[in-house]
């Protein structure tokens, strides 16, 4: 009899240990997928990563400035792989390039002047204000959005993106080290 209970009580105890390892590792996954922007004292609204209200986009063009703006959601896996890559760079290219992301599901009206099927879509734009057009755009998966006149008015990217993309894309698109 005290061996079954002494028995049960490991089995509960080593249940018990899995279930807060899951719990500790399940937090930190959420924690590090979640977009955030560091806490500074004064940051320019149009620099700071997470778009939490309506951003124009002709606005950001003045400041000269390649600019990738990020259209996801937090169920997205995709997306989750990507937040750590916009956080990285939105810290690191402060006053050098804008880097934004727009959380669809909490924001929907912000992504409604762009026709995006899948996420993540990224809106690419050149530090002088044109659309990115790389010349291997359609081998990068890239979609140009024209007008009635058939004129290039943005430059949208449908998936996942890499650092080192992103960081390449920057520079073609006229970001100063």
């Amino acid at each position: 009899m005290k061996k079954k209970i002494i028995s049960i009580t490991l089995i509960i105890v080593i249940i018990l240990a899995i279930i807060g390892v899951w719990m500790i590792k399940n937090n930190k996954t959420q924690e590090e997928n979640t977009i955030q922007t560091p806490q500074t004292e004064e940051v320019n609204p149009d620099f700071v990563l997470n778009v939490t209200e309506t951003f124009d986009i002709e606005k950001l063009k003045t400041y000269k400035l390649p600019i990738i703006i990020d259209f996801g959601a937090s169920y997205c896996p995709p997306c989750r792989q990507m937040s750590p890559y916009l956080r990285t760079l939105n810290n690191n290219y402060q006053g050098k390039a804008i880097i934004r992301y727009v959380d669809i599901e909490k924001y929907p009206e912000y992504a409604e002047d762009y026709p995006m099927e899948f996420i993540p879509t990224q809106l690419l734009i050149c530090s002088d204000g044109t659309p990115y057009a790389p010349t291997n755009a359609e081998e990068l998966g890239m979609q140009f959005l024209r007008n009635e006149n058939g004129e290039h008015i943005a430059t949208l990217h449908v998936g996942l993106l890499t650092m080192e993309q992103m960081k390449t894309m920057l520079k073609e698109m006229g970001l100063n080290e």
